[in-house]
């Protein structure tokens, strides 16, 4: 039986290019800790995840560089648009992914974000490892083809 999709969930962003940069591992949903600034613009839709990543320091786990944009109505109190934002993981799963990261020579990096069902902001992080230059010309070969063998079965 196929899944339903959950009409509260909302896709906020996402990082097309984090799957053409880097070899995707493993993924797992982090909470984020947000101010209500963020959250009021993250559903009016202005962030980017393009150049983010997370990293694990001091025994936390912090998404660095992502984007939300300045909160028009919160002129006083509003937020800085590129600061550190805590990402929320159990001890475990932060024990993994040190161990990804310090050990294995691994990156940290969010796929996309999201509204979940109970409209809570969610990130999917991505365990990846990067390719080289030479996968990157595979990736953009294979695409080439696989449209091209659709425009070929489409003709026929």
């Amino acid at each position: 039986m196929a899944q339903k999709s959950d009409p509260n969930s909302k896709l906020i962003a996402e990082n097309r290019r984090a799957r053409f940069d880097y070899f995707i591992e493993s993924d797992l949903e982090a909470g984020i800790m947000l101010f209500g600034s963020e959250v009021k613009s993250l559903r009016q839709g202005g962030s980017n995840l393009g150049e983010s990543y997370a990293t694990v320091e001091g025994g936390e786990l912090w998404l660095i560089n992502s984007y939300i944009a300045p909160y028009r109505e919160a002129k006083t109190w509003g937020h800085e648009e590129r600061r550190l934002r805590k990402l929320l993981v159990s001890k475990k799963e932060l024990s993994k992914l040190w161990n990804a990261t310090a050990r294995e020579g691994m990156t940290i990096v969010p796929m996309k974000w999201y509204f979940n069902d109970r409209g809570l902001v969610k990130v999917k992080l991505g365990v990846a490892k990067g390719k080289k230059l030479s996968d990157k010309r595979e990736t953009v070969a294979k695409r080439d083809w696989d449209r091209q063998k659709q425009r070929l079965l489409k003709a026929h």
